[in-house]
């Protein structure tokens, strides 16, 4: 986990994946957001607060809890995994907004669809500067 191991893939503990839908589902008209920190063994999630003025069409962190999250991460000796988000009513595929604001290449971007019947998706992605590479996301037992 230090690192991308594999370019095309990504590992995701089962809870930590469950945790991130879970959030989502909790307030399905608005994007949900927030990091993922990881160590060689484990995962954490925190949820940040979307502080965007259109809440159901994008994200913008909640720049104290943002940096409350990232000094947890470097506190507990973790790096920043991830960033996520959902698209409550949009396919789980960066839009153009999320792509032009990508701000973290060494960190995986997942996105939550709410968008389906009775399934919840999520996909995997590498953000870079004007375009995305998706990614295969495996989840263990962690």
């Amino acid at each position: 986990m230090d690192g991308m191991p594999d370019e095309d893939r990504i590992t995701l503990s089962r809870q930590a994946c469950h945790t991130i839908l879970e959030q989502a589902m909790r307030s399905p008209e608005v994007e949900v957001c927030g990091l993922i920190g990881a160590t060689s063994d484990r995962f954490n999630v925190y949820p940040v607060e979307n502080i965007s003025p259109t809440p159901q069409h994008r994200f913008d962190m909640e720049p104290r809890q943002l940096i409350t999250a990232m000094r947890h991460i470097r506190e507990r000796g973790e790096r920043l995994y991830a960033i996520y988000h959902s698209h409550p009513r949009g396919p789980a595929h960066p839009s153009a907004t999320d792509i032009a604001e990508a701000n973290y290449p060494n960190a995986a971007c997942l996105i939550v669809s709410l968008n389906t019947r009775g399934v919840l998706q999520i996909s995997a992605f590498a953000l870079s500067a004007h375009d995305y590479k998706p990614l295969q996301l495996d989840l263990i037992d962690a």
